[in-house]
């Protein structure tokens, strides 16, 4: 039957598609594979329009990546007179971003709104406060509870920063992510995401919000500055995707019955799932090697997962990371599972 792909931020199926497909070769024969250094033609501007309108922003700004957006905001940003404030389990590249920036650096427990509250009012001394955090967090498989840091940021004076990867596409009744999800997509100051998963899965990332702070970006967002343009081929993909979303939300809402499927049959049988309602769905193994061999076992049924361990998680929460896609079955999930299980009996993770 084949392998399955089970680990792929391919969420919405859209980097095969027949009309993204097209879309791209369309871009590619037009305006060629590259561009010298930042020329930017009209597809470029489109696209960034299309996703200020997707997210309800006033402007956006494209970068090659959502590492390369994550790397240029915060710099920009924030002074030695500022503070930021960020979970703890941010992806990599919004730590990383931080660390490049001058403010001063607050780090609050995962999700713990007790110790974002503790350190906003240890943080009303700086000029501006930003709280930074992932809107689903992509090891975990967990939504921030935006609700709760909107009014705390409202409380405090502070702006509301979220990355978005694992959310754009299929979160909220319309795919525009966990701000729509929670019903605070006019709280949330700016949002950093990527085109490279749900939406076609090829490349590129940006920056959504005020058209000041776009602006701001544009001067000076040392990794727009000094990179090349998206190919036009990954703009012309990233653009139809967007087009398919607006034009219908059928398939970002394929993704919750899916998603509910695998995590309802895996508790059944006994896994510990993380998260909740995220297709991102940690198996909780908690043993390095146990998540290694299962995976290798897993691939020789057909199934293929990848087993996180240290320094990726902490120690002790080595896990596989299940991905489910809309283009996967419900029979795909049910193989997926009857695996897991005689795998999960094989090397003892089930009685």
């Amino acid at each position: 039957a084949g392998i399955l792909n089970f680990c792929a931020n391919n969420y919405l199926g859209l980097s095969s598609h027949p009309e993204v497909i097209r879309a791209a070769a369309e871009a590619l024969e037009k305006f060629g594979a590259g561009l010298i250094f930042s020329a930017v033609p009209s597809i470029h501007k489109d696209l960034e329009e299309k996703i200020a309108r997707f997210h309800q922003r006033e402007d956006a700004i494209l970068y090659a990546s959502c590492f390369d957006a994550n790397a240029g905001i915060f710099e920009v940003l924030l002074t030695p007179e500022d503070a930021v404030l960020s979970d703890e389990l941010n992806h990599a590249s919004i730590i990383d971003g931080i660390r490049l920036c001058k403010a001063n650096k607050y780090r609050y427990k995962h999700m713990d709104m007790q110790d974002l509250e503790a350190k906003l009012q240890d943080a009303q001394k700086h000029r501006l406060r930003l709280v930074a955090t992932d809107g689903a967090f992509s090891m975990d498989g967990d939504i921030a509870p935006l609700r709760e840091i909107c009014q705390l940021a409202q409380k405090y004076d502070a702006l509301v920063f979220i990355d978005e990867c694992h959310a754009t596409g299929f979160l909220g009744p319309n795919g525009r992510g966990s701000d729509e999800l929670l019903g605070v997509m006019d709280k949330v100051t700016i949002i950093n995401s990527t085109l490279g998963k749900a939406l076609g899965g090829a490349a590129g990332g940006y920056t959504t919000g005020p058209k000041p702070l776009i602006d701001l970006l544009r001067q000076r967002s040392r990794p727009y500055l000094f990179s090349n343009s998206l190919p036009p081929a990954v703009v012309g993909c990233a653009s139809k995707a967007l087009d398919l979303l607006m034009e219908s939300n059928a398939i970002a809402q394929s993704m919750a019955a899916k998603t509910q499927r695998f995590r309802s049959k895996m508790t059944a049988a006994g896994f510990t799932i993380s998260g909740k309602d995220h297709p991102i769905c940690p198996v909780m193994l908690g043993d390095a090697r146990l998540a290694a061999v299962m995976a290798e076992d897993m691939l020789k049924r057909g199934i293929y997962v990848i087993g996180f361990s240290y320094p990726v998680v902490p120690k002790g929460k080595a896990r596989i990371r299940v991905q489910i896609s809309a283009v996967h079955s419900d029979e795909d999930i049910d193989r997926c599972v009857e695996a897991f299980t005689e795998v999960g009996r094989k090397h003892g993770a089930l009685p």
